[in-house]
């Protein structure tokens, strides 16, 4: 039996992350490391330890890069939002989001806050397909219509 779309919105907790990157980055970080590592073995007897070790340097630092952007998602739980960017990490009590855009040509979903700035949330982005992007930027404002106070304070 389908479960209503209002429902599932409150099916708590709701990660959203751009899946189909994460697994391009992380195969891509795997491949830097393998062909950097091998082309390290591979090198002429000329190239000394130290540029050896700097070629696997080199891939470890690539994958770290890619790791890093294999990072966004967004975490919808019972207490608020947990937002995690490429460096930082962010939690919100749902009193904090006043709302959810995500505009047409938007890279990401960004959040409106009470204090007056706002947060992107790169965890829903249309990089995974922008139909889902939307999907999940509409599960998420039903989220914080349910449990926010919309910034209003009592």
């Amino acid at each position: 039996m389908p479960v209503p779309p209002a429902a599932a919105a409150t099916a708590l907790p709701v990660t959203w992350a751009p899946r189909r990157n994460r697994v391009v980055l992380y195969a891509l970080c795997a491949v830097m490391v393998v062909l950097f590592s091998v082309l390290a073995v591979v090198l002429p007897e000329s190239w000394q330890f130290n540029d050896r070790a700097m070629m696997v340097g080199s891939g470890l630092l690539f994958a770290a890069v890619g790791v890093m952007l294999a990072r966004p998602q967004v975490v919808a739980d019972e207490a608020g939002l947990t937002v995690v960017n490429f460096v930082r990490s962010r939690r919100l009590s749902w009193a904090e989001v006043v709302r959810v855009n995500f505009r047409a040509g938007d890279p990401w979903v960004v959040l409106d806050l009470a204090d007056g700035t706002a947060l992107a949330a790169v965890g829903i982005q249309p990089g995974g397909g922008r139909e889902q992007a939307i999907a999940a930027a509409r599960a998420l404002r039903d989220l914080v219509e349910q449990r926010g106070t919309g910034g209003q304070r009592p």
